[in-house]
């Protein structure tokens, strides 16, 4: 599955952050563009791993 990533900047934090908007409260940073990107795969797969986990269906946890 490809999901939509929102990568922005944050001086604040130094880093880039990575934003899953298809998946709420799915989120990671890294210090480079590459580094975020690539969390961001983990945590999608984490994320999706625990939705599964508890049981949501898929039809409902992607809508």
């Amino acid at each position: 599955m490809k999901y939509t990533m929102i990568i922005t900047w944050s001086d604040e934090d130094n880093c880039y952050i990575v934003n899953v908007p298809d998946l709420p409260g799915c989120m990671a940073d890294g210090k480079t563009y590459d580094e975020a990107v690539q969390n961001a795969q983990v945590v999608i797969k984490e994320w999706l791993e625990t939705a599964e986990m508890l049981g949501r269906n898929k039809s409902k946890v992607y809508a």
